[in-house]
């Protein structure tokens, strides 16, 4: 196997039982499937159990050799991460372990911020409209605006606007939870930005 093999060579080559290709195909989208699955879930195991499950899709049904994999996997990774935090089947397991893990943390004080940081992210994330708090999710896990579009069904010309648009939303939901206020400036009747 070659690192230039493309994923329909080995999506390929592992529908005729060839596991080495299954396993480069882990090894080369775990990552992305990963990040994908922390910024929904928030806690390091329950990401890991999740893309384990996307993995599993995977396995037992891998999509056809000409969708692309990425997007595919991130889809199923997506709606992995929504169904159990909508079923909360497993909340009370990560609020204990993010509990165990903040009290043994070095520093209670850098480590209630950085929790502090980590809610503030996912209440402004889940202030914002569905889609738009997957396209920055998905994006912050370093898919392409082509594998964007694709997992979002959606225009490839209309994703930099959409991420654009759901960036400043986010700003906006971010800093309202944090208390920060913006106040813009009001244009004057000429059209010019008054101080």
């Amino acid at each position: 196997m070659t690192e230039d093999e493309t994923d329909s060579t080995l999506l390929k080559r592992f529908r005729r039982g060839d596991e080495a290709a299954f396993e480069a195909l882990f090894v080369r989208h775990y990552a992305a499937v990963y990040r994908v699955l922390y910024g929904i879930a928030g806690a390091r195991e329950l990401a890991e159990d999740l893309a384990q499950e996307t993995f599993l899709k995977l396995y037992h049904r891998p999509p056809p050799a000409d969708h692309p994999l990425r997007a595919w996997l991130c889809r199923v990774a997506l709606n992995l991460g929504r169904n159990a935090l909508r079923s909360g089947r497993r909340d009370a397991a990560r609020t204990e372990r993010v509990a165990v893990n903040e009290a043994a943390a070095d520093d209670p004080a850098a480590a209630a911020e950085r929790s502090e940081a980590r809610d503030l992210v996912r209440s402004a994330l889940a202030a914002l409209p569905e889609r738009q708090a997957r396209l920055l999710l998905l994006r912050h896990a370093g898919l392409s605006y082509a594998e964007l579009a694709a997992v979002l069904d959606i225009a490839p010309g209309s994703v930099g606007t959409l991420l654009a648009r759901a960036e400043r939303a986010f700003i906006i939901a971010y800093e309202q939870g944090a208390g920060i206020r913006h106040e813009e400036p009001a244009p004057s009747l000429t059209g010019e930005v008054q101080p």
